[in-house]
């Protein structure tokens, strides 16, 4: 019984931990926000008006976010990164933080506190492009960082061949590190797909049900992603 009580109580606490992240409750609330799009498809109605609020309470928990990856656009980059993946990091700090900047504004037009409601329409998109720039951005690297573990995988392989690959500990640290690539891959995909969807690029094809579909699945990644990595461990 006091066992039982023990990981209870352990596993309570991971999930105030994760919980007290302010990233963690914007995730959650972007889950919310697409899967309400997703049920209204546009149209009037219950879902639409909690799309709507939820999008608005999401613009609290970034305010002041851009300053992280204006952090990391002055930051210097990894020992042994290549040149161009390097100004590709560089350019998706500089879109994702000009973004998040120009989202303050939105937000500001949508409380009433900035009256010029066209030009924070006009705001509002070109904060948008810059996401869709940024995801793109992401997109390129973690596909070129995906192939970059595959070539040094293949080489430990082949100094591994007489023994189990799978125990070796360099093997499953690279393994590791290719999943959480593959899975952040999936993601700024489909954030690529939410972009377009959200500036209405595509609107036959990239209509809101299928935006908030994958806004919401994209959603849950990052929910996961957040997770503490005992959590992690357990989702099968």
């Amino acid at each position: 019984m006091s066992t039982t009580l023990d990981a209870s109580r352990a596993e309570l606490a991971l999930l105030v931990l994760y919980l007290n992240k302010a990233e963690a409750r914007d995730k959650i609330c972007r889950a919310i926000q697409y899967g309400s799009k997703f049920l209204s498809n546009g149209e009037p109605g219950t879902a639409q008006n909690v799309d709507k609020s939820t999008s608005l309470a999401r613009k609290v928990f970034r305010l002041f976010k851009f300053v992280n990856d204006l952090h990391a656009l002055i930051s210097p980059p990894a020992k042994g990164t290549p040149l161009p993946l390097i100004l590709l990091g560089k350019s998706k700090n500089a879109l994702l933080s000009t973004f998040l900047l120009l989202d303050q504004v939105v937000w500001l037009g949508r409380t009433g506190i900035y009256k010029n409601k066209e030009r924070a329409e006009l705001i509002g998109r070109i904060s948008l492009f810059c996401w869709l720039g940024s995801s793109v951005c992401t997109t390129v690297i973690e596909l070129s960082e995906i192939a970059r573990l595959s070539a040094s995988m293949k080489k430990l392989e082949k100094e591994l061949k007489k023994t189990n690959k799978y125990q070796d500990e360099r093997y499953a640290t690279k393994l590791k590190q290719s999943n959480d690539r593959v899975l952040a891959l999936v993601k700024a995909s489909m954030d690529v797909v939410v972009a377009v969807g959200l500036l209405q690029l595509a609107p036959k094809k990239v209509n809101p049900r299928v935006t908030g579909g994958f806004g919401f699945i994209s959603s849950l990644i990052s929910c996961y992603q957040l997770l503490p990595s005992s959590s992690k461990a357990k989702v099968p």
